[in-house]
């Protein structure tokens, strides 16, 4: 037997695991901001090109917030979901070490509970009411 969530029960769960996800995101977008040349430097360091700095700002900032109001909810996670992936992969690679390997783990779970909102939708309370 099954248990199945209450709706008001339901959208609540959704709606803080929504707002805890994007907080995440933004977040770490505004830090980026603030911290421009060190984000930069980071990026190159691991062979990324700093140029798409501003890319990964506006997808952390517009896609944490599109997770907050739950706007096209399932886009936005998708892509957060694959942005945390190729963040293990680029950056969290080096897993003899314990540090690396748990921010490796943290981001793959990160982009579990995505791929969970992806798939199961924002929920009643969000703009995209339930899809």
């Amino acid at each position: 037997m099954q248990l199945q969530p209450s709706e008001p029960l339901a959208a609540a769960g959704l709606t803080v695991g929504r707002l805890l996800l994007a907080s995440l995101f933004i977040l770490e977008g505004w830090s980026k901001i603030r911290g421009y040349e060190a984000a930069a430097a980071y990026m190159d360091r691991y062979g990324v090109p700093s140029l798409l700095l501003p890319a990964v700002i506006a997808l952390e900032l517009v896609g944490g917030l599109m997770l907050a109001v739950g706007w096209r909810t399932r886009l936005a996670a998708f892509a957060l979901a694959v942005f945390c992936i190729s963040a293990a992969v680029l950056f969290h690679n080096q897993l003899g070490d314990r540090g690396q390997l748990l921010h490796f783990e943290k981001d793959l779970a990160i982009a579990g509970g995505l791929l969970v909102l992806a798939v199961a939708g924002a929920g009643r309370w969000s703009l995209d009411r339930g899809g």
